[in-house]
């Protein structure tokens, strides 16, 4: 089997940042964008249920922006070290301007996590609102509010 794409990115050398990860469909209209809020492998990653509610954040805040339209999907990387956000018919600026507005409204959140109920999330108990308000704002602080092109770009590809 083929190496997938995500797996060629040299992770030991990957910052925190916003990446355009890959473009898919048949006019390469569905952008994947790599929304990587920790350096890999390097001991601290965002905690399971900080993870489970920016996940619901950042969906609900997405679905619900000016930019919905061309929201594909938003979810978490599975290494526990940011997101992944698919749009399509987002300029790469659009796409920077509905994360930024994400986290920060992330921030400031006040109130019931959405879809954090039995009858609306397959594990509602795992949730921790404290924590994905401080990692926003460390996000947004530390990255969205300094982004430069080397932290748009991937940095190195493996052979």
């Amino acid at each position: 089997m083929e190496r997938i794409a995500s797996f060629c990115v040299d992770h030991t050398k990957l910052q925190p940042g916003m990446y355009l990860s890959r473009q898919d469909g048949a006019n390469g209209e569905i952008l994947t964008w790599d929304i990587r809020m920790k350096q890999p492998n390097k001991g601290s990653y965002l905690s399971p249920a900080a993870a489970h509610t920016l996940e619901h954040l950042f969906a609900t805040y997405a679905r619900n922006s000016k930019y919905s339209s061309g929201v594909v999907y938003v979810g978490p990387m599975g290494c526990l070290t940011g997101f992944y956000l698919l749009t399509t018919g987002l300029t790469p600026a659009e796409a920077l301007d509905l994360t930024r507005s994400a986290f920060a409204w992330m921030a400031e959140y006040e109130g019931e996590i959405p879809g954090a109920k039995p009858e609306e999330c397959g594990n509602y108990h795992d949730n921790d609102l404290v924590q994905a308000k401080w990692w926003a704002r460390r996000y947004m602080a530390d990255t969205l509010e300094v982004l430069d092109e080397a932290h748009t770009h991937y940095p190195a590809l493996l052979d």
